[in-house]
């Protein structure tokens, strides 16, 4: 769900650790644990590995020493993104070397990158755009739907909207009803002001969480 999905859609982005969203349950738990043990898998923060705090929204963090000391950070709770069993439902599926590697479907994991991180927005706005050259030749109606929804490049927001008039005119957002304008200074702002919104959403949605691991830190 993180920058090696990221890569395998063709959005570029160099990454040392590996980003993961399983399923908490308790024999799901049951199986991590193996896993993690045969990685040769330390803590490296708090919390420690812990179906309620899983649950809660935390990440969980560990440093694999057989396997190069790569990072692993666990999530079962994404903000904004809908329940595990959803994202499996309509999850992409790729094959490396014959095994099977699951993705967040492309739509998940740009909601899951709306973040308040610096990091995470050029990486959205590459990812819509490889949607897009890749498939602006035989655009599905779900296809326009993300891209109308989605994309953060003003000149092809204009594009879109001037090929899919219908579908930009029935949108509610600030962006694509300025580029039904050809209006690239109002694109920019509505972007900017789209931004700065989901980032306080972001937030606030972890201030909690990071109360709760500050206390964990202090008591530890």
């Amino acid at each position: 769900m993180g920058g090696q999905a990221c890569v395998s859609y063709g959005a570029a982005e160099f990454s040392r650790d590996v980003d993961l969203l399983l399923l908490a349950d308790g024999a799901n738990l049951s199986r991590l644990e193996t896993a993690l043990a045969d990685l040769g898998a330390e803590p490296v923060a708090v919390p420690s590995l812990d179906l309620a705090a899983l649950q809660r929204g935390h990440a969980i963090h560990f440093r694999c020493q057989a396997a190069e000391g790569i990072r692993l950070d666990l999530m079962s709770v994404l903000r904004g993104v809908s329940p595990f069993p959803e994202l499996w439902a309509r999850r992409t599926t790729l094959l490396l070397d014959g095994e099977p590697i699951e993705l967040l479907a492309l739509p998940d994991l740009v909601e899951a990158k709306k973040t308040q991180r610096d990091k995470d927005w050029p990486m959205i706005r590459r990812l819509v755009e490889a949607s897009y050259f890749g498939n602006r030749d035989s655009p599905t109606p779900e296809l326009v739907a993300f891209w109308m929804e989605q994309l953060r490049t003003p000149e092809l927001l204009i594009e879109v909207a001037g090929q899919q008039p219908d579908s930009a005119r029935r949108s509610e957002r600030p962006a694509v009803r300025a580029a039904l304008m050809g209006d690239l200074a109002a694109i920019d702002q509505a972007l900017v002001e789209e931004q700065a919104k989901v980032r306080e959403q972001d937030r606030a949605y972890w201030a909690p969480l990071r109360a709760e691991l500050e206390r964990l830190r202090r008591a530890r």
